[in-house]
């Protein structure tokens, strides 16, 4: 027993030994990296281009729970305040921005439209160069409109031409297999399961769509007649022949120049003047950005699916999207801050739980009642759950093309009992309680069973459509009229008192400095969440070594849901197979225009 209990002694010691050692190593690591950044300033050249690779899809804000190893992704967000900040720069020239391959989305086109525009006004110009325009959708090209130039590789494709997809459905194989879908959705409009209840597209969904991508479309082509000097007949006109070659849009006025990557950036150094560098955005940032700053607007960034809890952030990572526990944490510090007068909710997400939505309006509204305006500025998409925590924010913002509203639930199943008899798998159940193994996927739902259900569902929607109401000032009969379930632009959205502006980022922060009483030209931010103590620090430090060394040295479719992910999709996805889905604010099937 005396050998065993020196051995634990022993192993009690080294342990504590390690982790000595481990945080003596961090302490003089920390020493040496505070010695670098003293020693070389924010070490980026006298003349600089910034390049921006927007050819691969991008997040509307950095979603991913924060770790010490993993890069950090550029996002729209890092794109619209990276650029502003190079604007009052006069170091940075200009942009050189890659992109073509159909990867942003019509509204994230708006946004960094918008960010380009604002760029330029500073007197810096930005060229946009794209191997090919591969994507039918508009997005990229949307973006692409608003810089100074556009070039293009010669014999390249132009398949810009407008918004559309489609969805598949799987009751017909539901109906061969015995499965049995029932899910309850409120009201017709609300077509997420709709590839697990129907066989083709319902009316309701086709007229929701086809307005959906008329309003789209229509933003769209207004943005690129305006930014590219054209009228929009013209615009229509020069799509309506996609897909081409390059040298045909050139003659139609929608690109400039034919060339490859390395003719643009030459042309975008030679612009700069001599001596000018080429220096990647996410290090510019990662090198200019402050560690402590007097802040007096908060951004508070919600991206992703909404679920219950928190992230569970570790070095190595956590689980990704809007955990209810984190997002209220982040508003309440924000409405706790002294120095903060008001605060951006920038809401990217298609929803997902009731009760982590209701609990993150519940932190917003707690904000506004400590005196702090909450403006919110909606990305590509801010429905269903999404829109319901933005429903009593002082202002809504969003983009013509946002896809909002879907002010709708969804709960149910889908039984597998008699499927898996099909292929030789026996199943039984035993249960105490009447209603247990209500949930279950090896059975349906019994009629009183399925009255319940519904019961839910008309409960959730009338508190929905109430705090709708509510929020925004509306008779609640014109908030019923508007709900349904249905997805909405943002330009369509306004006309029905669901939003109150349209514009980007920055329509959202001037109101919200107006609000807070804070002059349009002294605005600071803060975003919120924000890594904090150890691994913050390590995360901050670290890119500003990574910006340092640096200075040292497909086809988009609208629909791009039920036809692509319910193909990539698990057996273990569909409604019922882990227990009944719970009741539900979501819009995972609306179109990404």
């Amino acid at each position: 027993m005396i050998i065993f209990l020196s051995w634990i002694r022993a192993t009690f010691l080294s342990v504590l030994d390690g982790i000595a050692k481990f945080a003596f190593f961090l302490l003089i690591l920390l020493v040496v990296l505070v010695i670098i950044d003293l020693a070389r300033g924010d070490g980026l050249p006298g003349d600089m281009v910034l390049a921006l690779d927007l050819r691969d899809s991008i997040a509307d804000s950095d979603a991913s729970p924060s770790t010490l190893l993993a890069p950090r992704r550029l996002t729209v967000m890092d794109v619209v305040l990276g650029l502003d900040a190079a604007g009052r720069d006069d170091r940075v020239k200009g942009a050189l921005v890659r992109l073509g391959n159909g990867a942003l989305s019509s509204a994230q086109g708006q946004e960094i439209a918008a960010a380009f525009h604002r760029f330029r006004q500073r007197g810096k110009f930005v060229i946009a160069q794209a191997s090919a325009f591969y994507g039918a959708g508009l997005g990229d090209y949307v973006a692409a409109s608003a810089a100074d130039q556009i070039w293009v590789q010669p014999k390249s494709d132009f398949s810009v031409s407008g918004v559309g997809g489609g969805e598949v459905f799987l009751r017909g194989l539901f109906d061969k297999i015995g499965a049995v879908p029932q899910i309850a959705k409120r009201a017709e409009y609300k077509s997420a399961a709709d590839m697990y209840m129907e066989r083709q597209m319902t009316p309701a969904d086709r007229e929701q769509l086809t307005a959906l991508m008329q309003s789209v479309y229509d933003s769209g082509v207004a943005d690129i007649a305006t930014a590219r000097h054209l009228k929009p007949a013209l615009v229509r006109q020069a799509l309506d022949a996609s897909p081409q070659f390059s040298e045909d849009a050139r003659n139609a006025r929608l690109i400039d120049r034919i060339g490859y990557d390395d003719q643009a950036k030459g042309a975008a150094l030679a612009r700069a003047g001599a001596g000018a560098k080429e220096v990647k955005l996410a290090d510019y940032q990662g090198a200019i950005e402050p560690v402590f700053t007097d802040a007096n607007i908060a951004i508070v960034e919600a991206a992703g699916e909404i679920r219950d809890g928190t992230a569970k952030n570790s070095l190595l990572g956590g689980t990704s999207g809007i955990a209810s526990d984190d997002l209220s944490d982040a508003i309440r510090q924000a409405a706790k801050d002294k120095g903060i007068r008001a605060i951006v909710l920038r809401v990217d997400s298609p929803g997902g739980s009731v009760s982590a939505s209701d609990q993150i309006l519940h932190a917003v509204k707690a904000a506004q009642t400590a005196g702090k305006p909450v403006v919110v500025s909606m990305g590509s998409v801010a429905a269903s759950g999404g829109y319901y925590i933005s429903a009593s924010a002082n202002r809504i913002v969003a983009e013509p093309a946002t896809i909002t509203g879907s002010i709708g639930v969804l709960t149910g199943k889908v039984s597998f009992g008699k499927s898996i008899g099909l292929v030789g798998v026996g199943a039984d159940q035993v249960a105490v309680g009447r209603n247990t193994l209500m949930d279950s996927p090896l059975a349906p739902f019994t009629d009183e069973q399925w009255a319940n259900v519904n019961h839910q569902a008309d409960v959730i929607y009338d508190d929905f459509t109430r705090k709708v109401a509510a929020g925004r000032k509306l008779p609640l009969e014109k908030v019923r009229e508007a709900a349904k379930g249905r997805v909405w632009s943002g330009s369509d959205a306004k006309a029905h008192g669901l939003v109150d502006s349209l514009g980007g980022f920055w329509t959202a922060a001037n109101q919200a400095a107006t609000l807070g009483k804070v002059p349009l030209d002294s605005m600071v931010f803060k975003v919120y969440p924000a890594p904090t103590g150890l691994l913050g620090g390590l995360r901050r430090m670290m890119g500003g070594i990574d910006a340092s060394l640096s200075g040292l040295g497909r086809v988009e479719s609208l629909l791009n849901l039920p036809a692509v992910r319910s193909l990539e999709g698990s057996v273990s996805d569909f409604p019922g197979m882990n227990g009944r889905a719970p009741v539900e604010l979501r819009a995972t099937h609306v179109p990404q225009p």
